[in-house]
């Protein structure tokens, strides 16, 4: 059974939380660990095995075994692609199960299963959904061990930006934005709509130590097919050209160094050649406003007048 302490408070908000993994097995049980160490969890977790081919569907349902208020989930196994992200399966496998799901809940959690959690994940989101009510999307800072020193370290991430690996939703933010389209860039894309409809929102520190990624980001398939699909991304939530340059010049130092760039550019570039899909013309119109905006008061703290 799951600890008591996963059981909510009386004045604890709904929480339900689905985690898509995609054959794996190297972390599985360690983020379902992680899980069982919270200090207040999930109300309903639902694990989502999407079409595995390794031990990750048989680690999913030992784990869970008679724990209260968990279920497995089994999708089919679907065609693998050369870009197994390109269609984003994690956020359809969210998607559909969270339709599925019946009874009431406040906050929906899209979560991925190469973590190691934080153990005051969950109350730190709860505490912060309940002391702001225009706090529409939110989620924790990652850390990556660093593979010189064996130290943690963050991985960058905006303060207003989510990673799709932590998507706390508010119901009533999440009704209003929904369907989000499953592309390349839909955990951008979620918070423009969010944020044009007047919601906040944020990542959030976890003083208890942090979450850990346990595959940092980009490392699944190769840094330098990484680099490029951050390109399309770019293409797909209509950046800036002004940003996508800016975006490019802070990549430089990224590994593998100046080709890293060189692939995002090219990513952004042949985009529209190969007709990547795109989010919707107003929300690319708003998310640029919102970097120009950004960009302009950059410019007003580098120059003192």
């Amino acid at each position: 059974m799951m600890p008591s302490s996963m059981t909510p408070t009386r004045d604890a908000l709904r929480i339900v939380c689905i985690v898509p993994f995609l054959d794996e097995e190297r972390h599985l049980q360690r983020f379902l660990d992680s899980m069982a160490m919270q200090e207040r969890g999930p109300d309903l977790l639902v694990l989502v095995d999407d079409g595995s081919v390794d031990g990750s569907a048989a680690i999913a349902a030992d784990w869970a075994g008679s724990r209260p208020g968990v279920r497995v989930r089994q999708r089919a196994p679907r065609p693998r692609g050369r870009d197994r992200l390109a269609r984003a399966g994690e956020l359809r496998a969210f998607q559909c199960a969270l339709a599925e799901i019946e009874g009431p809940w406040d906050i929906a959690v899209k979560m991925d299963a190469d973590l190691e959690l934080s153990r005051d994940l969950f109350c730190i989101l709860e505490r912060a959904f309940l002391s702001s009510p225009d706090l529409g999307i939110a989620g924790a800072y990652l850390s990556a061990i660093d593979p010189l020193t064996g130290d943690p370290v963050r991985e960058r991430c905006a303060p207003h930006h989510v990673r799709g690996a932590t998507k706390f939703y508010r119901r009533a933010c999440l009704e209003q934005i929904a369907p989000l389209p499953a592309i390349l860039g839909w955990d951008t894309i979620d918070e423009i709509a969010a944020r044009r409809r007047g919601w906040r929102t944020a990542s959030l520190d976890c003083p208890a130590g942090g979450t850990l990624h346990l595959r940092a980001t980009g490392s699944s398939d190769g840094l330098l097919r990484a680099q490029y699909r951050w390109g399309v991304c770019a293409y797909g939530i209509g950046q800036h050209p002004l940003w996508v340059a800016l975006s490019a010049t802070r990549r430089l130092g990224d590994r593998p160094r100046l080709l890293g760039a060189g692939a995002f550019l090219a990513g952004w570039a042949s985009a529209p050649l190969r007709r990547t899909p795109r989010a919707p013309a107003d929300l690319r119109a708003y998310g640029r406003r919102e970097q120009l905006a950004t960009l302009r008061r950059r410019a007003r703290r580098a120059i003192p007048v």
